[in-house]
């Protein structure tokens, strides 16, 4: 598959694809009301173009149907299961330790251009737990990443980078949607979600 993605001004090509823990230390947290939250993570993995090309070539790349309204459609975007590579191992490790959750289930979504998006929507981990965490490492071209009460209201936006990650925390499934609309133009972007399959109630819940 041949995709273009806007290559950082910062990336070199001698850089080697890893993890950067000590980026989490620098992270800030948007409180978005009180009980849901995301972390904003610049920087948090490097030779990041390096993992965009490699997952363009090695995810098995599928599209999928969602039913709307009254009628089933396909979705905008190809997803696909990531595959086994060291930094999206370390990723994982590092954010386990730091969180203190499993994150043991793994995607992976491309949008190949300004036309591929995702609707509002909330995961579906949220049927499962009230407090639950998605963390998203994106890669290639930025694209708006919105998010907004469940049912409307006004939104706010994100621009993850090449490399940036982003992790939805306490409520933010259940009381929030989250969206990447279409855009005039860009580039590709895969974004990289790490969530639990654990499914556990929270004590609140009970």
């Amino acid at each position: 598959m041949q995709l273009f993605a806007q290559r950082s001004l910062l990336a070199h090509a001698e850089d080697e694809p890893s993890v950067m823990p000590m980026a989490l230390v620098t992270a800030w947290r948007v409180q978005l009301d009180r009980w849901s939250w995301i972390d904003v993570v610049p920087g948090f993995v490097s030779g990041a173009d390096a993992v965009f090309d490699t997952l363009v070539d090695a995810v098995d790349w599928k599209t999928s149907d969602r039913r709307m309204y009254d009628r089933t459609v396909s979705e905008p975007r190809l997803h696909g299961r990531p595959p086994h590579r060291p930094v999206l191992g370390a990723a994982r490790n590092v954010l386990q330790v730091h969180y203190g959750e499993s994150f043991d289930r793994g995607a992976c979504n491309l949008y190949r251009d300004g036309s591929d998006s995702v609707a509002w929507h909330g995961d579906r981990i949220r049927h499962r737990r009230r407090h639950a965490m998605v963390a998203i490492v994106a890669l290639g071209e930025a694209r708006p990443f919105l998010v907004r009460p469940s049912g409307g209201g006004r939104s706010r936006r994100f621009q993850p980078g090449s490399g940036d990650l982003l992790v939805m925390g306490g409520a933010c499934q259940r009381d929030w949607e989250h969206t990447v609309p279409k855009v005039r133009s860009a580039g590709a972007r895969i974004s990289v979600t790490f969530r639990s399959r654990t499914a556990v109630i929270d004590a609140a819940d009970s």
